[in-house]
């Protein structure tokens, strides 16, 4: 096969798995990176002896990395440490009311059985079908690339989506087996992150709380941008060239294929484009009209997933009663989802997020100081200023400084926000969004902004946007797709 110039727009985790798979065929790669580090929005931001990971904090899916690194003949101990958090993170519900989600699933079933007597036999039962959705998912669906309607026209495939629940409601799903509202909260948490409420979330996805609660909550020590450095080590390995401070001003298409991409510093020619770009930033911005395969209103449209209000901290001091992860349901969870979803709003009483790495690993902070991680789920789109941040900074603060008896704010040497218009200005998101699209059934699979340009024969997207969809195993998950689409293409041309 006659190697071909590849060009791969942007270097998250779906550009670097992609470029360095394509790389491994023996073609030759570039990834153009905007910013000024890899990774995407899992870079890492460094000041006065602390270290912050700028975006993703949770480490699910370890299988999911493990047969990544594997497709190079190596492993994930190769290039960092992993441990499991026990507890995996702290739920709190009130002053004096949080549960400690255990690393076992039979100490998990003790406390749903005190709480709801019954339910701790129902949590296993629960789980297994949550583990049966996890096998079918990862092995029949997520490494499709969706391309049409017809590579899920099977029996047998067909069959399994009514088994696993592709057209009933999560919300419906998990309370045909508990009532409990704290349970109900614990349990229906992964998809508020996966950008739409229970009610609107097929029950295909309770193979989340397989990945959370059987496959447990991990940590790379040294933070989550070790997985970044991991990818770029093997990306480079395979002769991949990664170009940062490059963003990509245009894609220059000719008779149909794109023939180069243009930044500030001059021209690339391509055989072949990858965009990890946001992508209605590349099919609305970096395209001319009559190659774009979306319209604005298509866009317009689309249900996206939420954006968030983070802060970075350095704390002067260690802060009590935190664990590593901790979630804040203290509030009313379906009036936050309302504000997200329904009816966009800057939250009056937001559910929160409070990461703690320090608790785990030495390195991320001075000796005897706290790093702390804040994250508020915002709608994606909403008005940005200091002073709306400022007000919610001090609605979760409050909330914080007295479930821990600390006063966390007198004791700041470093605080940093990033929000909607961080998002928009460092990667071009639409509306700020922090995750990519809902995953609501009309936005499932072939139902997503196609892997494949209709317009440009040779122009391929991957990331979060598109199949099989938001988070860090998914998008990594996405760059092995469409290197696998364009390996089979081109070996078709040579037939």
């Amino acid at each position: 096969m006659e190697p071909q110039r590849i060009v791969v727009i942007g270097s998250g985790f779906a550009g670097l798995a992609s470029a360095s798979l394509l790389a491994q065929q023996g073609h030759q790669v570039t990834i153009l990176e905007k910013n000024d580090q890899p990774g995407g929005r899992a870079r890492q931001w460094k000041k006065d002896g602390f270290t912050f990971d700028m975006g993703p904090s949770w480490y699910w899916m370890p299988d999911v990395f493990e047969s990544y690194f594997a497709l190079f003949g190596k492993k994930v101990s190769d290039y960092y440490q992993l441990d499991r958090l026990d507890p995996s993170y702290r739920v709190f519900f009130g002053e004096e009311d949080q549960i400690d989600v255990p690393a076992l699933v039979s100490d998990l079933a003790k406390i749903f059985e005190q709480l709801e007597p019954g339910s701790g036999p129902k949590l296993h039962q629960f789980l297994e079908q949550a583990a049966y959705k996890y096998e079918v998912g990862m092995r029949d669906y997520v490494h499709r690339p969706s391309l049409n309607i017809t590579e899920f026209i099977d029996f047998r495939l067909i069959r399994e989506s009514f088994r696993i629940q592709m057209f009933q409601s999560m919300s419906k799903h998990v309370r045909s087996y508990f009532s409990h509202p704290k349970l109900l909260k614990i349990l229906e948490f992964p998809v508020l992150f996966l950008g739409a409420t229970p009610q609107n979330t097929p029950a295909l996805y309770s193979m989340m709380n397989h990945a959370d609660l059987k496959l447990g909550t991990w940590y790379p020590m040294g933070g989550m941008n070790q997985i970044v450095q991991a990818m770029v080590a093997v990306a480079e390995e395979q002769g991949v060239e990664i170009k940062l401070n490059e963003e990509v001003l245009k894609i220059g298409v000719s008779n149909g294929k794109a023939t180069h991409v243009e930044t500030a510093s001059g021209v690339l020619k391509a055989d072949i484009v990858v965009a990890n770009s946001d992508y209605r930033h590349t099919d609305q911005v970096l395209l001319d009209t009559p190659h774009r395969q979306y319209s604005p209103q298509y866009w317009e449209n689309r249900t996206m997933s939420p954006s968030s209000l983070l802060y970075y901290l350095g704390v002067d001091g260690k802060v009590p009663n935190l664990k590593h992860h901790n979630l804040f349901f203290d509030e009313d969870f379906d009036a936050h989802a309302q504000e997200i979803y329904h009816d966009p709003q800057w939250p009056k009483k937001p559910l929160f997020y409070a990461c703690v790495p320090s608790k785990t690993d030495a390195s991320v902070a001075p000796e005897g100081k706290e790093n702390v991680f804040l994250l508020v789920p915002l709608a994606p789109g909403l008005e940005d200023s200091e002073e709306l941040r400022e007000a919610c900074f001090t609605k979760i603060m409050d909330r914080l400084e007295r479930f821990t008896g600390t006063d966390i704010r007198s004791k700041l040497t470093i605080k940093r926000s990033y929000a909607m218009s961080d998002f928009e200005k460092d990667y071009h998101s639409f509306k700020g969004n922090a995750y990519g699209l809902a995953n609501t059934l009309n936005q499932t699979a072939f139902f997503k902004p196609r892997l494949k340009s209709k317009k440009v024969s040779n122009l391929y997207y991957t990331g979060h946007l598109t199949v099989p969809g938001p988070g860090v195993p998914p998008s990594l998950i996405s760059g092995q797709v469409v290197s696998s689409l364009i390996e089979d293409e081109l070996k078709k041309v040579l037939v």
